[in-house]
């Protein structure tokens, strides 16, 4: 199912933004310190998607826990609407009101013993909401796509199917009309069937009530489905971002089109990488994709004459903005005229 994303203007200011942003965690028995987020920049702006792209530990889980408030950077800095997010206190629960997690497992996310109603009218709860909770947990089910939302109220997660809960966990994000929501992995879970329908569902939220979200996943057939823009991330870093259109079709990084190569779709031969998975306590000198890089295994680098800036020259944080860039030796030499992305 191919859904066409209305995309908001690339001159609108930044709603979200992270600026240089890492996070560590201590290592193993007193190990060297694991760099899970290792300098990265991300605009988010007023009604826009951004798909954020890469395998499993990679770092993004830990960015979007980072910039939910949830983890805090060991340096950088996340602003939202112009002001830096605070880690404790008032200012922390007032974002977490505005700012709303939906998980790709609903079922782990919802409390078996408690309603329909009482989940949705959870956070209702704990914000302290004056208004009548009835009429806004209605209001939420209803703008989730459970109608009529009455038929709903008393019923338990075990009594609804997969697609249903995904829907009253997006319910129970809706219900404190936040301006962004940061959806991991949000149909991961569901069967073929039921994902059109849940990201349809995320598009017609983008264009009723102007909302943006980042979208965490593996899955670049979703990447291109929902999002105006996508972030490929690897080791910590975005290593390649720009137009969804423009990054799946015509994708730069050595990393990007190995992960697109393996696509059902995708033409030729699937792009096998060499060497160990990434180890975020170990980022290796130069570019940090270069030990499996097919680029640089099969003899193309070292024709194009940057083999040896591969394995040793660091390659800078990109922007955060809208702007296709790439950080990779290889593919700002095929392209010179594109070098402004590094």
């Amino acid at each position: 199912m191919t859904i066409s994303p209305t995309a908001p203007e690339v001159t609108t200011a930044p709603l979200l933004s992270a600026q240089d942003l890492h996070v560590t965690f201590p290592g193993r028995h007193g190990g060297p310190r694991a760099r899970a987020v290792d300098g990265v920049d991300l605009d988010i702006r007023p009604g826009e998607i951004v798909a954020l792209v890469g395998e499993s530990g990679c770092g993004k889980t830990t960015l979007a826990r980072c910039l939910l408030g949830l983890v805090e950077p060991t340096s950088g800095r996340v602003t939202f609407d112009g002001r830096p997010l605070e880690y404790s206190g008032r200012p922390l629960k007032a974002y977490r009101k505005r700012v709303q997690l939906v998980l790709q497992d609903p079922s782990g996310s919802l409390n078996p013993r408690h309603t329909v109603y009482d989940a949705v009218a959870e956070g209702l709860r704990i914000h302290g909401y004056g208004g009548d909770e009835r009429t806004a947990v209605a209001g939420a089910l209803s703008r989730a796509g459970l109608r009529p939302p009455e038929r709903f109220f008393l019923r338990y997660p075990h009594e609804l199917s997969g697609g249903q809960r995904q829907r009253v966990v997006i319910a129970g994000a809706l219900v404190l009309e936040p301006e962004l929501l940061v959806a991991d992995e949000p149909v991961a879970s569901l069967d073929a069937s039921v994902r059109g329908e849940i990201l349809a569902l995320l598009l017609r939220l983008r264009t009723e009530l102007g909302l943006s979200a980042l979208v965490v996943t593996h899955d670049l057939g979703l990447a291109w489905n929902i999002a105006d823009r996508v972030a490929v991330m690897y080791l910590g870093r975005i290593v390649e971002t720009g137009a969804v259109e423009q990054v799946l079709t015509a994708p730069r990084h050595p990393y990007t089109q190995a992960l697109l190569s393996v696509l059902p779709e995708a033409p030729g031969t699937p792009v096998v990488l060499t060497g160990e998975p990434p180890d975020p306590s170990r980022v290796p000198s130069g570019c940090r994709f270069h030990a499996r890089c097919q680029i640089l295994a099969s003899g193309e680098a070292e024709r194009t004459g940057v083999a040896d800036a591969c394995r040793n020259q660091d390659l800078k944080v990109l922007s955060g903005g809208g702007a296709s860039q790439v950080a990779c030796h290889w593919a700002v030499a095929e392209v010179p005229e594109r070098g402004a992305g590094l």
